[in-house]
């Protein structure tokens, strides 16, 4: 098994359950992919998720980090040691830039990175302001209006909870920045998610702006 997510740790479950004893092959320096590096301890406690892969262990699932498949081993060299069959659960965890000026500026991160980073190190120094764009969950301040936010209730309320200000119907315009660094982000209003078909397809007043430090 490629990949020690919950896809990966799952079939690895099932497969054991039926008396196999499968090999999973993760290259982070620990299982449990999101689990672990995208879900941060106050939401998922990380014994938690070491409690279930010991699970795992005891029914015989052999997890072998810090093992990157295709480039530490080959399919073609695990073949040769005997294995027969594979299941590739490389995840989806590539963050997505908005695609706007300034983006290459230090202190410009997309979320996925910046809780992988943190998740590895907690120590990890976060200092001064910060500006999250995005309204699901994991972000939380949005091109939507609240009614329209795809974060559930739940994580607006605790953001809010933590001094988070949530801006709603902007969209961002550009990054700024000085000497490579960001030092804030433009905004334009947001007069619409959707168009007439209901797909996202956001329509801006180019002229009605904000600037956020």
């Amino acid at each position: 098994i490629v990949g020690a997510g919950p896809a990966g740790l799952s079939c690895a479950f099932f497969l054991a359950k039926k008396g196999y004893k499968p090999t999973v092959f993760e290259k982070n320096a620990r299982p449990g992919g999101m689990l672990v590096y995208g879900i941060p301890s106050y939401k998922l406690e990380k014994d938690v998720v070491d409690a279930e892969i010991e699970v795992l262990r005891q029914m015989g699932v052999d997890i072998r980090c810090g093992v990157e498949v295709g480039r530490d081993v080959t399919l073609d060299e695990l073949r040769a040691q005997g294995y027969k069959a594979f299941y590739l659960s490389i995840g989806c965890q590539g963050g997505r830039m908005a695609g706007i000026p300034g983006e290459d500026a230090e202190g410009v991160t997309t979320a996925v990175e910046f809780l992988h980073r943190v998740s590895e190190d907690e120590t990890t120094p976060v200092r001064g302001r910060a500006v999250v764009i995005g309204g699901g969950n994991v972000a939380i301040d949005c091109l939507e209006q609240e009614n329209q936010m795809p974060a559930s209730p739940e994580e607006i309320a605790e953001a809010r909870q933590e001094g988070a200000v949530i801006h709603c119907g902007w969209g961002p315009s550009r990054i700024l920045q000085e000497n490579g660094k960001v030092t804030g982000v433009e905004f334009k209003r947001c007069v619409s998610v959707t168009d007439a078909n209901g797909r996202f397809a956001p329509v801006y007043d180019e002229n009605d702006t904000m600037t956020v430090p």
